[in-house]
């Protein structure tokens, strides 16, 4: 395999919901073990996108998607698709976070003893955690229950329970907007030191997030990506006028 071949691959892709279309012509490549944000006004198609990329919108009915996502090289709407492994291979950490009522460790053993994987769960579970940055806050309290932890304590642990089934790809819905800004900061270094492993995929409102943790930005204005470049280029020296108007607060 070519060690520079793109996580993800997108061509040409249109997104509907019913007969209304929310995404138009969408086409980029998102780089291996890199940082991507995806910013934009509120119901521009960003976190629509993301859903995309792991067929999360499949549960939604009515919902139709024309073009191509490859995932390195694989098309993901191919009818032998198996959608359990797709969504095994690409992780997803939700705006809320939202651990189960259950144990700690039975929030990060979750996924292994689902999907039948031939692992020591204790192994995984601290893993898991110290990739997350959480173990060393909660290893004396595994068996504690997980809605006890704090609202940044809880996204970590949801960040941990994606990482137990050793995901390809990690993709972030707006994953820092409920927690208070030394939590941000927290998950922010976390993001930072898990794209050595991981592909990440974070979409994000907040531009200075943006700015500071990723790699490549894209730019969604009504469904439609109107810019996607290396987040340093796209911030300094944007090449449309509306990505400028965006970055500068003259829109949106």
């Amino acid at each position: 395999m070519n060690a520079t071949q793109p996580a993800f691959t997108v061509q040409n892709m249109d997104f509907y919901y019913g007969a209304s279309k929310a995404l138009s012509n969408i086409s980029l490549e998102i780089q291996p073990q890199k940082v991507t944000a995806l910013i934009g006004p509120s119901g521009c198609g960003k976190s629509t996108f993301l859903r995309c990329l792991n067929r999360m919108n499949d549960t939604i009915t009515g919902t139709r998607v024309d073009g191509k996502i490859y995932l390195k090289g694989q098309d993901i709407y191919d009818p032998n698709m198996d959608v359990v492994t797709l969504r095994q291979r690409v992780g997803m950490v939700f705006q809320k976070p939202n651990p189960f009522p259950q144990s700690i460790f039975d929030n990060v053993a979750f996924g292994p003893r689902v999907m039948g994987m031939d692992v020591n769960l204790n192994e995984v579970v601290e893993k898991s955690l110290r990739a997350a940055a959480l173990w060393d806050e909660v290893k004396d309290d595994l068996k504690s229950d997980a809605m006890g932890l704090s609202l940044g304590q809880q996204q970590r642990l949801c960040i941990a329970r994606v990482i137990a089934v050793q995901p390809e790809v990690i993709l972030m819905d707006e994953s820092t907007s409920a927690l208070d800004p030394i939590a941000t900061l927290r998950v922010e270094e976390l993001i930072a030191d898990l794209k050595k492993d991981y592909t990440i995929v974070i979409v994000t409102h907040n531009m200075q997030q943006a700015a500071r943790v990723s790699d490549y930005t894209g730019f969604f204005w009504l469904g439609e990506l109107v810019e996607f470049s290396a987040t340093d280029s796209m911030f300094t020296v944007p090449k449309q006028e509306l990505t400028e108007a965006y970055i500068t607060g003259r829109m949106g």
